[in-house]
């Protein structure tokens, strides 16, 4: 298990860099990643509204592996606050589709 979990934290490693912007601008807006207990959390980083050094990370996307299933389930970020299944494609085989359907963003969750 130890060597799926570090090829699938490659993989995410590898997103992350492919949707982060311009070094030259990552103090104004950057994207990062929590992964525990096969969950995966992405976040958006931007400086708070009225404390620029204060970092906020607000989480928008979210995948969990389900392995009895073999899938992994994808959530979006609500302005709630409260996540919810991304449909009609709440359900993708591995984490490469996960990023496919996060970069695709169909429906304006994601990435507004």
């Amino acid at each position: 298990m130890d060597k799926t979990i570090n090829l699938i934290e490659t993989q995410i490693k590898k997103f992350i860099e492919s949707i982060r912007p311009p070094v030259e601008i990552r103090d104004k807006v950057d994207y990062g990643y929590i992964f525990e207990q096969n969950t995966l959390e992405l976040y958006e980083i931007r400086p708070k509204w009225d404390n620029q050094d204060e970092k906020i990370k607000s989480p928008f996307a979210k995948t969990r592996f389900v392995k009895i299933q073999g899938i992994w389930k994808i959530y979006w970020m609500r302005a709630s606050g409260k996540w919810e299944s991304y449909e009609p494609n709440s359900e993708v085989k591995s984490i490469n589709d996960f990023f496919k359907v996060i970069i695709e963003d169909k429906f304006g969750c994601f990435f507004g």
